[in-house]
């Protein structure tokens, strides 16, 4: 199994490094631009192992309500100590057993803004997300959090109404991101969804919006 050290875990956000919302933003900014010049949104699928086509990889406003054959991963620990969870073949999280993951408090940015998914194009769903650590009294905790039972319906979790958003623009697929925060695991979804109305007045890059939802929380 390969872990990887979730690179939010531990240090502050450079300030010379753009931040996954910037990219992503810019990946939105340039599907926005080939649909205005004309071309469609992709139809590709994705078949189970009968050939049986199961979902769009890809949506428009056209294919309500929005669905996702697969999605982005990300995992964060705040104030937790020797926190990692593991899921679709990945570990995230802090080396040590004694490695403590600071509170959001003493990091650069806004919750959300902490908040990304690294690890793309995750097939829904593998097994359930194994998470082991201490919350910050030191008491041990471990649960098996079920993606596909949270997002059982495979719906896009979003909050902008159907006629608020621009059609012909492809809809790919959303973050999952799964928080641990002392003694609470929340599950979250992220999805760029392009709107026909700019968010900011006066910013052409604003046309989307992209709210964090909170799909799922348990605290142990």
């Amino acid at each position: 199994m390969t872990r990887e050290a979730d690179p939010m875990q531990g240090r502050k956000p450079s300030p010379h490094r753009g931040s996954p919302r910037q990219a992503r933003s810019l990946a939105l900014v340039s599907a926005m631009i080939i649909s205005t010049a004309g071309c469609q949104g992709m139809a590709m699928t994705q078949e189970s192992d009968n050939g049986r086509t199961i979902g769009k990889i890809d949506n428009t406003v056209a294919d309500w309500p929005l669905t996702f054959v697969q999605h982005n991963f990300g995992a964060h620990c705040f104030d937790t100590i020797g926190c990692r969870i593991t899921y679709s073949g990945f570990t995230h999280g802090v080396d040590r057993d004694d490695e403590v993951s600071p509170p959001v408090s003493s990091y650069k940015g806004t919750h959300s803004q902490l908040l990304s998914a690294g690890h793309i194009a995750r097939r829904n769903f593998p097994p359930p997300a194994h998470v082991k650590w201490r919350s910050k009294d030191g008491v041990e905790h471990e649960a098996d959090v079920d993606v596909a039972d949270i997002f059982h319906d495979r719906k896009i979790l979003h909050r902008v109404p159907r006629e608020d958003i621009r059609e012909g623009v492809s809809i790919t697929d959303p973050d999952v991101i799964l928080e641990v925060n002392d003694r609470t695991i929340n599950v979250y979804m992220r999805a760029f969804i392009p709107t026909r109305e700019l968010q900011i007045p006066g910013n052409k890059y604003s046309g989307f919006r992209d709210d964090l939802v909170l799909a799922w929380t348990k605290t142990y």
